[in-house]
């Protein structure tokens, strides 16, 4: 398939696109004129995301990503050929590429990855942490992370004009851990090692990287939010942010020109624990 013309907007690829952050990023990253390409394990969900981001109204140029959960999105003015679904493991690195091909022969460039998906597992003790757990959290978060980013810098570096941006999913882990969080905070704190060694390595090539860490965001539909593990031991309902703080946040770092980088916000609740966690 050959290339098509772009419309007015940039090509952005976020991983981990059928639901949660994913899902609402892609729209906002619509909503602002990106044509974005999602990606994730499950084709129904992607299919969703994709038909959701092809039915909204644009007419003011911003999206209600709150809408989304809701089902309250208009129909409206979208061109379905700004929206493209791959299902893809981001574990393997064959898939991976096929990804990159596709986005490679629709759309001939990449100005935009956001490395979203992610994984958790049980917050237990070490000693009852399955090696199965560890792996699924460390293969989904580093490798998968990596596998995309290598696959990005061989297209921004050869495209022209040359150049674009990465942009990380991290955590407040990737900072301070919660108790019994051994999985997901080794791998949030190597996708902060991989952030910085891409910006680095990046520079020759205009191809920048950072990296956005969010605190708790309102669960979909109203669902209340659970109660955290606290590192004195007792468990605590903890403030949330509506998703827009965070789709607001990503679309500030994506919107910088290329000789502009925001290499790190931590985007959270004003009193939700994270200076001096413990």
């Amino acid at each position: 398939m050959g290339a098509v013309n772009r419309p007015d907007g940039k090509v952005a690829l976020v991983t981990g696109g059928g639901s949660g952050l994913g899902r609402a990023s892609a729209l906002a990253l619509v909503g602002a004129g990106w044509t974005v390409v999602v990606a994730g394990r499950r084709k129904d969900a992607l299919e969703e995301t994709a038909a959701l981001a092809a039915a909204l109204a644009v007419d003011s140029g911003v999206v209600d990503t709150g809408a989304v959960d809701s089902g309250a999105v208009d129909t409206g003015v979208v061109d379905p050929e700004r929206v493209l679904a791959v299902p893809t493991d981001i574990r393997n690195p064959e898939e991976v590429a096929r990804l990159f091909d596709a986005v490679r022969d629709r759309y001939g460039r990449l100005d935009l990855l956001f490395n979203n998906a992610g994984a958790a597992a049980p917050r237990r003790p070490i000693t009852e942490t399955s090696f199965h757990d560890w792996n699924r959290v460390l293969d989904t978060i580093v490798t998968g992370s990596f596998l995309c980013a290598r696959e990005a810098f061989r297209l921004m570096s050869t495209q022209h004009p040359q150049g674009g941006r990465i942009i990380n999913n991290g955590a407040p882990s990737a900072h301070v851990p919660r108790p019994n969080s051994h999985a997901y905070t080794a791998a949030k704190h190597a996708v902060l090692g991989l952030t910085k060694v891409l910006a680095l390595d990046g520079r020759p090539y205009g191809i920048t990287c950072g990296q956005i860490d969010v605190g708790n965001v309102s669960p979909p539909d109203g669902a209340p939010q659970p109660a955290a593990a606290q590192a004195d031991g007792t468990s605590a309902v903890e403030a949330t942010i509506p998703v827009e703080r965070f789709t607001d946040a990503l679309l500030l770092m994506a919107a910088q020109p290329p000789d502009t980088t925001i290499q790190s916000l931590v985007v959270l609740p004003a009193t939700m624990p994270f200076v001096g966690r413990g």
